[in-house]
């Protein structure tokens, strides 16, 4: 089902994304403990990272994927198992955090408190304090009708400038739907950097090309998933009577059995679903928020690299 039920909120309900609300998360993230980094070096927001690369130290070897440079082939090890084995090296560096956060017309949607692409905006704030607080450099890229990247910078800069673009680009409606998979390409094409990844999406964007390109970008970078959801997509809508909109019509949907609430939510709920699962068969950490809740514990734990799935 391709429908939208019409966001009837009351008179609280966040329908766009608000700047000052976005700075003053500040706050919030400010009265956080972080975690030591898992760093060798001094100097604040470095961190180790496994790369390929040469000139850079040892870390261990694992079994080849397809993709894998061949001149970095572990060849003793190889040998010895019969299975051929790529190695890994340790390089350090500054940190720096992409957020990727879906702006296509399905997050316009919500029924309790917000729209999902408010939550998602505020989400993608909150990452981006959390990332000037443990001294990494963080950069966003909005995506929908077209790919917008802000590239990572350090500081308060930084997290000034994602939310300045959030609150941007949520004021422009979008009519188009750039699949994950294409932002995706984007990300890896320009080669930003970062050494990690966090996917803010409803999941309606994913595609199944999505996930070859999250294995690609997974060699070189820690990807983390915020999965943006209402209630509805969670669980079926109580017995009644909706609004819902679909390619600008309008109509009523009665929904009275337990199947036709069950078939509703699955078909609503269906891009979320489908992105949990892309991320769990890969082993990607994600938590699922929905518009109501509050999103600060899900990214906190991702970006600590607690991770988790639920």
């Amino acid at each position: 089902m391709n429908a939208i039920v019409s966001n009837q909120m009351d008179g609280d309900g966040r329908v766009s994304v608000s700047l000052a609300e976005l700075i003053a998360l500040r706050g919030r993230v400010a009265r956080l403990r972080m975690p030591p980094q898992d760093s060798r070096a001094t100097r604040v927001g470095t961190q180790t990272s496994r790369l390929y690369g040469r000139g850079m130290d040892y870390a261990e070897s694992r079994a080849y994927q397809p993709g894998d440079d061949v001149r970095r082939m572990d060849w003793r090890l190889t040998a010895r198992s019969g299975r051929l084995h790529t190695k890994l090296f340790q390089e350090e560096r500054e940190g720096q955090l992409l957020i990727l956060v879906d702006q296509h017309p399905s997050m316009r949607f919500g029924t309790r408190v917000r729209f999902k692409s408010v939550q998602a905006a505020r989400a993608a704030a909150l990452a981006a304090w959390h990332a000037v607080k443990a001294g990494e450099r963080v950069g966003l890229m909005v995506f929908g009708e077209n790919s917008h990247l802000q590239r990572p910078r350090g500081g308060l800069r930084g997290a000034l400038d994602v939310c300045g673009m959030l609150a941007k680009y949520d004021a422009v409606a979008s009519g188009q739907n750039q699949l994950l998979s294409q932002a995706l390409q984007h990300v890896i094409k320009l080669q930003q950097g970062a050494n990690r990844v966090l996917l803010i999406s409803d999941g309606q964007s994913s595609d199944q090309a999505a996930r070859d390109r999250l294995i690609e970008m997974m060699r070189h970078t820690a990807v983390r998933t915020l999965i943006v959801a209402d209630a509805l997509e969670l669980q079926p809508a109580p017995a009644g009577n909706y609004p819902v909109e679909h390619h600008g019509e309008r109509r009523r949907l009665m929904l009275q059995s337990v199947h036709q609430r069950e078939a509703f939510q699955q078909s609503l709920g269906e891009g979320q679903a489908r992105l949990a699962a892309i991320a769990m068969s890969l082993g990607i950490p994600y938590r699922v928020v929905d518009t109501a809740a509050d999103p600060l514990d899900a990214v906190s734990a991702l970006l600590r690299n607690a991770g988790g799935r639920r």
